[in-house]
């Protein structure tokens, strides 16, 4: 070698690790591991980026015909050589190893070896042979299989697919439980280390099936009997210990995520019942049902481009427009009463029609007319039309607002008539029927037809007259 002797440390070092690398590899089924050296496998994920970087700049000066230096070279190939090693110490932790593990570390091993192999050219003064530039080449390719194929040991086979279609996420109206609910948990938090390419404690949760299984300590589950399930167990240990699921640095389940788990074990851990299988008086219903509302801030993502300066040319002294949050496109459109009150006020809110999810007309004298125009406002989730004029052919027009939850519509002239335009709003929550021609009847057979609507319909008459009596009823 043409090194002085101070620099021989790296040769030697570089040559017992890549030795000590091809034994790994040849004898890994005769190994074991002892606990400190297994731990520090877990250094893997923490220092791999940083020999990419260094050997990548280090073949970019080679193919480009720049010298490397030296000491570049060292640093890049010793820290490939370290990166490898742990990840084999890593893998000892998976008994099982599927096909993407076994390549990714195949492939790791063999970009070390033969990082190791361009440094040993280099030292004896062929760093610009024909071969050692084929080596760099092939160096590009071996990183970017390895990173590949790492890729989908860590976050699945299709990490790194190229996307044909937009994944639809949205749960169905009437899930599975453990197909549409709980699948969907397990496979956001649990799968990437339970999977048949890594399926750590001998666990994979890819199916029922496995899931029923168990690991190494046999069953994860006991149907009926949450409280004796290891996995649920192990989702209530302390975040410190080494045995709660999912280990620290991953993603936590939320509580409402780990109380669905424990009432569909709880109910016999079944791949087949669906949700409207379930008694409204179960609290698993109420869980899912939960689970199915969308996050605000992504239910109105595709909600269109709405510009400051027109909400400020509609807004008035008597008209506030506001967005119901910083960087949203929803609205939030309050009338007050003026003086003197025209119907353009509401008919030039059209402009904004698909953005206005909230929406108070309280006390203005509303036509039809205006309530046409807001029959039209697709995306309305709340609706204050009390104190106004509107009418059972009013409410009637109203069918057409499928996302209302909330509607506002008391002290008006309503009748018996407007509950079966109630009964088709498909996401109405509640409901303010109070000083309204409503009969209890009515009341009574939307209740029914609705258990989960609530209905302020006001102060039952027992209530009321205990406070007329007393004196204590202040009147609206």
């Amino acid at each position: 070698m043409t090194q002085t002797t101070k620099n021989r440390w790296a040769d030697y070092t570089i040559l017992g690790l890549s030795v000590f690398l091809i034994f790994c590899l040849l004898f890994e089924p005769f190994i074991e591991l002892p606990n400190l050296v297994s731990w520090l496998g877990r250094w893997h994920p923490l220092v791999l980026h940083f020999p990419i970087v260094l050997l990548l700049i280090a073949i970019f000066l080679g193919l480009t015909g720049k010298p490397v230096p030296r000491l570049l070279l060292i640093v890049a190939v010793l820290s490939t050589l370290i990166t490898a090693i742990l990840g084999f110490f890593l893998g000892m932790d998976v008994p099982i190893k599927g096909d993407l593990l076994f390549w990714h570390q195949l492939l790791g091993g063999a970009t070390a070896l033969i990082a190791a192999l361009w440094y040993g050219l280099d030292a004896i003064g062929l760093e610009k042979a024909m071969y050692t530039k084929v080596l760099q080449v092939v160096l590009i390719g071996l990183i970017a299989f390895t990173g590949h194929y790492g890729g989908m040991v860590t976050h699945g086979e299709e990490f790194l697919a190229f996307p044909t279609e937009e994944p639809d996420d949205k749960i169905p109206e009437n899930p599975i439980v453990y197909t549409d609910i709980v699948f969907r948990i397990l496979d956001d938090k649990c799968v990437s280390c339970h999977n048949p390419n890594k399926q750590k404690g001998e666990l994979v949760m890819t199916s029922f099936d496995k899931l029923l299984e168990g690991g190494e300590d046999g069953p994860i589950l006991v149907a009926g009997k949450p409280e004796e399930s290891e996995m649920i167990k192990r989702l209530h240990l302390p975040m410190e210990d080494e045995d709660h699921m999912p280990p620290e640095g991953k993603n936590p389940l939320q509580e409402n995520e780990i109380a669905i788990l424990e009432q569909w074990i709880a109910l016999g851990a079944s791949d087949t019942i669906r949700l409207n299988q379930l008694p409204e008086s179960e609290p698993l219903v109420s869980l899912i049902k939960e689970m199915m509302v969308p996050d605000p801030s992504e239910k109105w993502a595709k909600l269109p481009k709405v510009a400051d300066s027109t909400l400020q040319n509609l807004a008035s002294d008597y008209l506030s427009v506001s967005r119901v949050a910083s960087n949203t496109e929803a609205l939030n459109v309050v009338i007050f009463p003026p003086p003197e009150y025209h119907p353009k006020t509401i008919t030039d809110l059209k402009r904004i029609a698909n953005n206005i999810v909230a929406l108070d007309l309280s006390r203005l004298p509303i036509s039809e007319t205006e309530i046409s125009v807001i029959a039209t406002f697709a995306n309305l989730e709340r609706l204050e039309v009390d104190k106004t004029p509107i009418t059972d052919s009013g409410v009637e027009k109203l069918a057409s607002l499928e996302q209302l939850e909330l509607l506002k519509i008391y002290d008006t002239k309503i009748t018996d008539k407007s509950i079966s335009t109630f009964k088709k709003l498909p996401n109405l929550k509640s409901l303010y029927l109070y000083k309204t021609e409503v009969s209890e009847n009515a009341v009574a057979d939307l209740k029914k037809e609705k258990p989960n609507l609530l209905i302020n319909d006001g102060i039952d008459k027992e209530t009321q007259a205990f406070f007329v009596a007393t004196d204590s009823v202040i009147n609206p």
